[in-house]
């Protein structure tokens, strides 16, 4: 099964594009203000507007009030929603709408447990933690606290780039990869160069793998 790629915190329509042209499954936009790379209404237009077909786009929030939810949903036509925070399952599965869950890993995180908590999302995604952040950081976590099957799928985030992505992939087979930062010249500015050596080393390393 293929490996999908998931790019996040697009704040240029440009880089967006670039992203989808070179082989990018979903593009993920930052709904959240304490983010630098958040993105308001009108800028969230225009980035899916330069998207191509078969692109999926994926908000993100942070502890977002309902009403917050709600206006993006009502003016930007998002596909995917994904909660970065401590939001419950109940929050989650009320909009009616495919989710992903974040989750920051610790060495104490049961993700086996979050996994039946929010049963019904679409993914677990695995971030690393870091005090006071909600992802983007650049930074990795343990892999090996991830359990071997866990009862949803796995996108794995948190510091991959394109020197270290193809080593994620062999060892943890995700269902799908996360990238911000490790694909940015600057924060929320994606690099072409970056963004197209990053898509070739998880394809590289998925068609390294032994089949299932």
């Amino acid at each position: 099964m293929s490996v999908r790629i998931k790019i996040f915190g697009f704040t240029r329509p440009e880089d967006a594009q670039a992203a989808a042209n070179l082989g990018a499954d979903a593009i993920g936009l930052v709904f959240y203000a304490n983010s630098p790379r958040h993105v308001g209404i009108e800028q969230a237009q225009a980035i899916i507007a330069a998207l191509p077909p078969f692109v999926s786009v994926v908000a993100l929030f942070v502890n977002a009030s309902r009403e917050e939810v709600a206006n993006v949903l009502a003016h930007c036509a998002i596909d995917i929603l994904q909660f970065h925070g401590e939001e419950s399952a109940e929050f989650c599965r009320s909009f009616q709408r495919p989710y992903l869950k974040a989750v920051r890993v610790q060495p104490d995180t049961d993700l086996q447990a979050l996994a039946a908590q929010y049963h019904d999302a679409r993914g677990l995604l695995t971030d690393a933690f870091v005090e006071g952040a909600h992802g983007g950081t650049g930074k990795t976590f343990d892999w090996t606290l991830i359990p071997p099957q866990l009862s949803l799928p796995l996108i794995l985030s948190g510091g991959l780039d394109e020197h270290n992505v193809a080593d994620a992939v062999a060892r943890v087979s995700p269902a799908a990869v996360d990238v911000s930062s490790g694909v940015e010249s600057g924060k929320g500015i994606k690099s072409p160069a970056r963004m197209a050596d990053f898509i070739a080393a998880v394809r590289s390393a998925q068609h390294s793998m032994p089949p299932v």
